[in-house]
């Protein structure tokens, strides 16, 4: 549907359009004149990550982002497809600056987007299956792929620990374990959602959920990291001479 105007829970994402442009804002301002190549990749992915967000909330705000689907019922459920489109490439950015903190190898990395990408797009087939009983068994089986992604992930940074510096692996742990509650809170918002039929709470509710949940994962995920300067540039063996660093 091209033109949808937003209910009530437009409100939401204006907010969450308002709260990734202040963070693209921030990582853009933060990270003007740094020059030690470690530090240019980790702003690099955080202001993609903003960029991106940013631009799929300023869909949905404004009624681009969002598609009509016809329930078995006959019903018809907004879904803000924009919204998949956003998770599709912010999460695994996300991954990426953890395996770069913990310096994995090439083949973890693609095993992490690769699962992240089904993950994402197994829930998107969930939101525009129209019976109720393959919108649940696709959740399912999203679910099961976030869980064996974040399987795979504990194990890399623990096998990653003992080569890394005591504040570099104090810095992991602290993302891992955001990132972990966080992603575990998204299929329980979608289950009881609007989007996983049980409608336990409504599209209002619900979107100022996803909403909360996408500041924190991206705009607090990366300004927590991004304020550590000196373990990020001890990753890539120091900082170099005469890099430009903004004060915390």
């Amino acid at each position: 549907m091209v033109g949808y105007t937003p209910g009530s829970e437009g409100l939401f994402l204006w907010i969450g359009t308002a709260g990734m442009a202040l963070g693209l804002l921030y990582f853009l301002g933060r990270g003007w004149g740094v020059t030690d190549t470690k530090l240019k990749q980790f702003y690099a992915i955080n202001i993609f990550v903003t960029t991106i967000a940013f631009s799929m909330y300023f869909a949905m705000a404004t009624g681009f982002g969002v598609a009509n689907v016809s329930l078995a019922g006959g019903d018809e459920l907004p879904i803000y497809w924009a919204r998949y489109a956003d998770w599709l490439f912010t999460t695994p950015l996300l991954l990426l600056d953890i395996a770069l903190l913990a310096n994995a190898d090439r083949e973890t990395i693609y095993t992490l987007i690769g699962l992240d990408v089904f993950m994402i797009a197994t829930g998107l087939i969930g939101a525009f299956a129209a019976q109720p009983v393959y919108r649940i068994a696709w959740w399912g089986i999203s679910t099961a792929a976030l869980l064996v992604l974040l399987y795979v992930l504990v194990g890399t940074l623990k096998a990653a620990a003992p080569s890394q510096s005591d504040a570099a692996r104090s810095l992991t742990n602290t993302l891992k374990n955001m990132l972990i509650v966080l992603w575990l809170a998204y299929p329980v918002v979608w289950i009881l959602g609007t989007e996983g039929t049980l409608e336990f709470i409504p599209l209002y509710t619900e979107t100022a959920a996803f909403m909360v949940l996408d500041l924190t994962a991206k705009v607090g995920f990366g300004a927590y990291l991004l304020k550590n300067h000196d373990v990020l540039t001890s990753i890539g063996g120091g900082a170099s001479a005469g890099s430009a660093q903004p004060a915390d």
